[in-house]
């Protein structure tokens, strides 16, 4: 693994998860690291951390990638400080556990404001950063559900498929970007406690096969190595990955084996 000293590295959704995780495995490689997340004592906590483990410095942003405005506000700080980014990671997001039918579209659209609309307002918003020779990594944390549909997870799958397609279509327009699509499968994190159910409540509840998936500090190593490398996409993840090759070569037994697999 290179030497990140000097180098300016973004991890959005920094404050616990994946995303805490990656950030730490780039503190320990000396990055000047820019956290940013929706909760600023978390991610407080995070920064120390990362300074602890060896990161040049490290610098918090209260962000809500929900609201474009606070993306926006982001931005501009970003902007205004004349900080190049060399690594930008985009892992902010929420899940879901509801039926399709049963799921408000004031929720589907929380969904795809934060998951979707949120990285990609950030991207478009450095766009001055991004256009150009300058080599810059962007990774961009998707899901194995932004492969193929999966029960209770509808507008959660929507807007991961979204972020796919958009952000090969900026990998093609601009050669001097290398995107690298993080898919991970079951990881042992607390996302599914902090999941949207239909009305929009929190599901606050540990599944157990997120309990049982892959450690965490593991998956942020993959991640890390798969950036470094300029990997397209990086498969993350236990046994569940085998749904994705049953989808692309098998696609009948797919979807006989896709709605008896539990979604919790």
């Amino acid at each position: 693994m290179k030497d990140y000293r000097g180098k300016n590295v973004l991890v959005t959704g920094a404050s616990s998860g994946i995303g805490e995780a990656i950030a730490l495995r780039y503190a320990v490689l000396g990055a000047r690291l820019h956290l940013a997340a929706r909760r600023a004592d978390r991610l407080g906590d995070v920064c120390r951390r990362c300074l602890k483990s060896g990161a040049e410095y490290a610098r918090t942003y209260t962000v809500d990638f929900s609201s474009e405005q606070s993306v926006r506000e982001f931005a501009a700080k970003i902007s205004r400080q004349e900080i190049l980014f060399d690594v930008i990671v985009l892992n902010a997001g929420i899940s879901q556990r509801s039926l399709a039918l049963e799921t408000g579209l004031e929720v589907d659209r929380k969904i795809m404001e934060t998951d979707f609309f949120g990285p990609v307002c950030l991207t478009v918003c450095l766009a001055d950063q991004l256009r150009g020779d300058r080599r810059v990594s962007i990774a961009v944390t998707t899901s194995i559900s932004g492969l193929f549909g999966f029960p209770l997870r509808s507008g959660y799958c929507a807007a991961k498929h979204a972020l796919h397609g958009w952000f090969e279509s900026l990998q093609l327009e601009n050669p001097n970007l290398r995107v690298t699509f993080l898919v991970p499968g079951r990881i042992n994190t607390q996302i599914s406690r902090s999941a949207v159910l239909g009305d929009g409540s929190s599901y606050s509840k540990m599944d157990p096969g997120q309990a049982k998936g892959m450690d965490v500090d593991r998956c942020a190593a993959k991640a890390v190595h798969a950036i470094d490398r300029g990997r397209r996409v990086q498969l993350i993840g236990g046994v569940e990955l085998l749904m994705v090759y049953i989808k692309k070569y098998c696609p009948a037994l797919f979807f006989k084996l896709a709605g008896k697999v539990s979604a919790t």
